[in-house]
């Protein structure tokens, strides 16, 4: 798959380069360009997503806003261990799957969880969804 990556003949998944990411133990900010325009970005059949702030040393974080259409769902594999999300709904509701269960969110409420383990959003409704996800790295 890298190959194929490499040779321009294969476009990464949002999931994919989550993995490469890992494997180096950087941000996924870190194999994104600052976008030209304020929009969000979208990896083939994934999530919407512009980043708010790339990742920064010091602070060991990063933000993103990420946009679900209705009935869109996005599962993501573990993180490197300590890995920590914050998840703040801003419009529509949005179900967060950490530590096994899928747990609702409405606008304004807050999640944070282990994102060193298989998680997932979706939106359950027939209206988008926009949320807030801060992910944190161990030091």
């Amino acid at each position: 798959m890298l190959g194929q990556i490499e040779r321009g003949e294969s476009s990464p998944t949002i999931a994919t380069l989550w993995k490469i990411a890992s494997g180096f133990h950087l941000p996924l900010t870190a194999f994104i360009e600052a976008p030209v325009s304020d929009g969000f970005m979208q990896f083939k059949n994934g999530i919407r997503f512009k980043t708010l702030f790339a990742y920064d040393p010091v602070l060991k974080s990063e933000m993103f806003s990420h946009y679900l259409e209705p009935q869109q769902s996005q599962l993501s594999a573990a993180h490197d261990k300590g890995v920590v999300e914050d998840i703040v709904v801003l419009t529509g509701e949005v179900e967060i799957l950490a530590e096994g269960e899928w747990r609702h969110l409405k606008i304004g409420e807050a999640l944070r969880f282990a994102a060193d383990q298989p998680h997932g959003y979706r939106n359950p409704t027939n209206l988008p969804a926009t949320f807030h996800n801060i992910m944190h790295y161990p030091d």
